[in-house]
């Protein structure tokens, strides 16, 4: 009896799996498609990307770059999700709180950005440089 229980439980964790696996993608679909942001995002990672074929970055230099992407990336997924709760929690209204709320998060992105911006100009600028002297 223990171990059809075991066998049952390993079942249903598979499907919890399986379930939290999709709706993880349904939301990186759902980011990709509503949020404005998350498309400039993607662009300047494959600009970004194509760079680094280009120029021929080093493993280190593409740990950076693909960390900065990520992280922007990321960053603007949980901004847009806190702007939705906080939307559905203000009902639409003003609120000091709900406005501070996602202005905080969408500084997370900016300082996210910013860090993602520093690191490709470290990497590109003295490329573009030799490049062009």
């Amino acid at each position: 009896m223990d171990l059809q229980e075991n066998n049952s439980k390993n079942r249903w964790k598979n499907r919890e799996l399986i379930a939290s696996l999709e709706f993880a993608v349904t939301g990186l679909v759902t980011a990709f498609k509503e949020e404005r942001n998350m498309k400039k995002h993607l662009a300047s990672a494959i600009l970004v990307v194509l760079a680094g074929l280009i120029f021929q970055v080093s493993v280190t230099e593409w740990l950076f770059l693909l960390l900065s992407i990520s992280l922007v990336i990321a960053f603007e997924i949980v901004n847009s999700a806190i702007e939705n709760v906080v939307d559905l929690a203000s009902d639409y209204h003003f609120s000091m709180l709900a406005k501070n709320a996602k202005d905080m998060a969408a500084g997370a992105v900016l300082f996210v950005s910013g860090f993602a911006l520093l690191t490709g100009l470290i990497i590109f600028v003295p490329k573009i440089w030799d490049f062009i002297f």
